[in-house]
Parts: C-alpha cells; structure tokens; sequence
C-alpha cells in the first residue's frame, strides 16, 4: 500500500508540473522582452514589461475580441443553463411515455463529433441569417452544450429527496415555482459544476467560430480563440512575440481565476451528486 501512495503522489506531482509549467512560463514570457524570449526562454524578467500586455490589448484588438467572447459566452451559459436546468429537471421528475427516449437523444449529442455537422450547420445557420453574427454563435454553443449539461443535471435532480417537493406542493405551489424556488436552489451545487465545465467548453471553442464567423466585416465580431489564431500568425512573420505571450495570458486568466473562486463548489457538486 505505501508503494501505492508512493505511485499515485507521484503521479499527481507530475501531472500537476505538466500543466503548470506551461502556464507559469506564458505568463513569464508576457512580462519579458522579445529579446529575451530568443535568447534565455527560460529565464526570468530582466525588468517586468506590463506594456506587453496594453500593446495586446490595443494594438493587436484583444480587448475586441475578449469582449466578444465575453458577450457570446455569457449568452450562451444562460441558455444553456436555463433550458438544460428546464429539461434535466422534466426528465428526472417526472414520468410520460418517451422520456427515456428523449433522455438518450441527449445522451447521443454528447457522442456526435461537432466536425460531422459544420457544413450542415453552415448552410443552417446562413439560411436563418445569423452568420458571422454574435447571436449565431450564441445559439450554436448553447445547442451544443445542452446534450452535457441535460445529462449531467439529470442524474443531480434524481438525487434530490422528492419529500420537499411534495411538501411544497402540498402547500399549494405550482409546478413553475415549485422549480424556480426550491428544486433550483436546492441543485445549486450541481448548477455551479455544470456552469463551470460548460463556460470552459464554450471559451476555448475555436472549431464553431471559425466556420460561422464569415462574411464581411466579420473579423470585428472574431472571439478570443480566433484573435489569438491570427495574432499568432502575424507575430510570427513580424516578432512581437512579448504582445503574443501576453494576449495568450489575458485570454488564459478568466479561465484561472473563476477555477480558483469556484473550485471548491466544483468538488462539492460532483460529491453531492455521488453521496445523496
């Protein structure tokens, strides 16, 4: 057994360096001079440069693109949770002829690679005049986020006790504030896991904004991921690497720090999930 603990400890130390190193070194980098970065990549800052990061930021329209990042992320973890929330509830609650089958079609999303459906979604999406639009895309994550977010809240509102709800409606409360008011505040840890692994789907996405964000004048409308695509293109033939390292780390820190707030919310969910 303590060979074992040795093994895992062991395992985790390396993985936690893994990811970490990469990290710690973009964010190194960002605060270095592009001479620096050539001659001793590994070295710390001669003198920490924050202009890098105003030079990113304007410059090179990383405020642009993480503001419409912001814009289509917020919109689409909405949506997702309120109609995933909606549905993941119907399906585990209650009980009607089909609910299985529409409880499996979730679960098949979920096994549906995007890369199968982008020239289909194209054609969708063109028809209906939202390419290369915010909205769009805002539609497109949610759809794709449901299949996960309906599987996993289905199984958290199965455990919940059906004795509260049945007290509740007991007391008159109707199936619409019945939701709303106790089974949605009483799945606040499941909410929160879900809304976190769905905000980190939806802000790295890179695949769906590249085929839908087309047309005239929509690089104006890029997101984040596609910014820092050209970004890296055109510093690599120009040698701003400094700007590139730091609109890598901008892009990097709402990721880290809501990981950071909400982690311990995270672990909670997936253990109350388990336990109840």
């Amino acid at each position: 057994m303590a060979g074992l603990s040795i093994l895992s400890h062991g395992f985790l130390i390396g993985w936690a360096v893994l990811t970490t190193l990469p990290l710690a070194w973009a964010l190194v980098s960002s605060l270095k001079s592009d001479s620096e970065i050539l001659s001793d990549p590994w070295g710390l800052p001669s003198d920490l440069r924050w202009e890098n990061f105003a030079r990113a930021w304007g410059a090179a329209h990383i405020g642009r693109y993480f503001l419409n990042s912001a814009i289509v992320v917020s919109g689409a973890l909405v949506l997702t949770m309120l109609f995933g929330a909606m549905a993941a509830y119907v399906l585990a609650r209650y009980r009607f002829r089909g609910a299985r089958l529409v409880y499996f079609v979730f679960v098949g999303g979920m096994m549906f690679p995007v890369f199968l459906a982008l020239v289909p979604l194209f054609f969708v999406v063109r028809n209906l005049g939202l390419l290369g639009t915010l909205p769009g895309l805002i539609l497109v994550y949610a759809a794709y986020s449901l299949p996960f977010t309906v599987f996993f809240l289905t199984a958290f509102f199965r455990t919940l006790p059906t004795s509260v709800a049945e007290a509740a409606m007991v007391d008159g409360c109707g199936h619409f504030r019945l939701f709303f008011q106790v089974m949605l505040p009483m799945a606040r840890p499941g909410l929160v896991s879900v809304a976190i692994f769905t905000f980190l789907f939806q802000w790295n996405q890179y695949v769906l904004p590249i085929v839908l964000m087309q047309g005239e004048g929509a690089e104006k409308r890029w997101v984040l991921a596609q910014g820092l695509t050209a970004l890296a293109v055109n510093e690599g033939y120009q040698g701003d690497y400094s700007g590139l390292f730091a609109g890598m780390t901008i892009a990097m820190l709402p990721v880290l720090i809501g990981y950071v707030i909400f982690h311990r919310q995270v672990q909670n969910g997936l253990a109350a999930g388990q336990m109840r």
